[in-house]
């Protein structure tokens, strides 16, 4: 989503929705998030959580939302300070440099918060420091540099800081302006143990843990949502799963759809749909965020035959 209110972000109205705040955090991810989230408050999983590279905080403010007593959300930026080298300043000139600034995170962030994360005005490079306690987080998004020199040491920073199954959700692994968070994301996978969980059109969603309680619930959800599929491919001998959905350039103003992340085409699933899921299944779906998968069934039909 791309605001197109002209006057200066510190100066626009206050945002309602989370869709009023600029930014490029789908539908599909927000559900993802949340339902991440969810989960790991269900099963009492403490921890820390983390942001590295925010922009103007429309995911930092979903990510708040799950913040319990006793933890801290820690968001680090440069927002409108100088980049640490010419390639990263040359990237936020580009991208960011008119509109990101900290005044205008933090008026977009307290539009739906009472409190502020913790900030880290700096490089994420500063995080290595100490100041994220080793296995203190259960949960980071890395969204900073496109550069693959700091992109490797984010995910670093992430491993170092997660706790046992916490997780990791690495953007733009895959956009074609972006191959250094490719490259930095793969040699984590096939490099560092990185295990991965699940991709949508954006992001991979990995745990340095076991990925297998989590994309089994994520299959498990019985029922689809409208326009979005699921899928499972091997990688490497391991399981991946692929959460895909239309839609995206309709949040987009007709004129900005042009410069929109294409929304992928379903291609036909190899799950097929089983008999209707039992009234318990479907309250549980029901209860579900509206998570964008279409459940795999052959696990099912098999034990059943």
């Amino acid at each position: 989503m791309v605001t197109t209110d002209t006057r200066p972000l510190d100066e626009a109205p206050l945002p309602r929705t989370l869709d009023d705040v600029p930014g490029w955090f789908w539908p599909i991810d927000q559900q993802l998030f949340a339902w991440l989230l969810d989960r790991q408050s269900a099963a009492e999983t403490r921890g820390d959580l983390l942001e590295l590279g925010s922009y103007l905080g429309r995911s930092a403010i979903l990510i708040g939302r799950h913040l319990r007593a006793g933890e801290t959300f820690t968001v680090c930026d440069l927002f409108d300070s100088e980049a640490p080298d010419g390639e990263n300043a040359a990237e936020m000139t580009m991208s960011y440099r008119r509109t990101l600034t900290r005044t205008a995170f933090e008026r977009n962030y307290l539009a739906f918060h009472s409190e502020l994360p913790v900030i880290v005005q700096a490089p994420t490079s500063v995080l290595g420091d100490g100041r994220i306690a080793t296995g203190s987080c259960r949960f980071v998004h890395i969204d900073a540099s496109h550069l693959y020199e700091h992109v490797a040491v984010d995910i670093r920073t992430a491993k170092a800081a997660l706790g046992p199954d916490g997780i990791v959700v690495l953007d733009d692994f895959r956009s074609p302006h972006t191959p250094g968070v490719a490259a930095a994301t793969w040699e984590a996978v096939f490099q560092q143990d990185l295990r991965p969980i699940c991709v949508t059109p954006e992001k991979l969603y990995g745990t340095w843990g076991d990925p297998e309680p989590t994309q089994q619930a994520l299959v498990e959800l019985d029922g689809d949502a409208e326009d979005c599929h699921l899928d499972i491919d091997m990688v490497a001998g391991r399981r991946l799963i692929r959460l895909s959905g239309r839609g995206v350039a309709k949040l987009l103003p007709a004129e900005q759809q042009k410069s929109a992340p294409p929304g992928p085409t379903p291609a036909a699933s190899s799950h097929s749909r089983a008999q209707r899921p039992s009234p318990a299944r479907r309250l549980a779906h029901d209860l579900l965020p509206p998570l964008a998968v279409r459940a795999a069934r052959k696990l099912r039909a098999k034990a059943s035959a």
